[in-house]
């Protein structure tokens, strides 16, 4: 699995949420699976078949969230800088062609939540803005074709 990076509230986040699915819904489902053992002829009972479905699908994201915070790096707050866009910054951009202005700030993918203004860092934008400074223009290459941006501020 490939290296992800996070911030220290990212991990923290994953690291509750494995807990909480190995605590709460891993018994859960092992509840389910017994109530529906205890229904007699497992070969036509649905119940215990879903809960089994369910049991797997719990395991694997537990497995995957694993496997993320085991390959992740925590991103060090102290050595960012405002030189450049980097994770973690918060980019202003301006829109050339019709002057709207946009606050972006890029995190790593698995933190990345729209409605929070947070862009993964593999995304066309955060690509196309990582390692310019403010007042560059970027073309970036986005879905729906080219556009052009303008650095307007990096803060933290």
């Amino acid at each position: 699995m490939a290296i992800t990076y996070m911030t220290k509230e990212g991990y923290q986040r994953k690291m509750e949420e494995i807990a909480y699915l190995e605590s709460v819904k891993r018994p859960e489902i092992s509840r389910a699976i017994a109530e529906a053992r205890d229904k007699g002829d497992l070969s036509e009972n649905s119940e215990y078949d879903a809960a089994k479905e369910a049991q797997g699908l719990l395991e694997m994201k537990i497995a995957q969230l694993k496997d993320l915070v085991a390959n992740c790096r925590i991103l060090d707050e102290s050595n960012l800088n405002t030189e450049e866009v980097q994770i973690l910054n918060r980019v202003t951009i301006r829109n050339t062609s019709n002057g709207a202005t946009m606050d972006y700030t890029i995190v790593a993918d698995s933190e990345a939540n729209l409605k929070e203004k947070k862009i993964g860092s593999s995304t066309p934008i955060a690509k196309g803005l990582l390692g310019h400074k403010k007042g560059d223009i970027v073309d970036i290459n986005v879905p729906a074709g080219k556009m052009t941006f303008e650095i307007v501020d990096i803060t933290f």
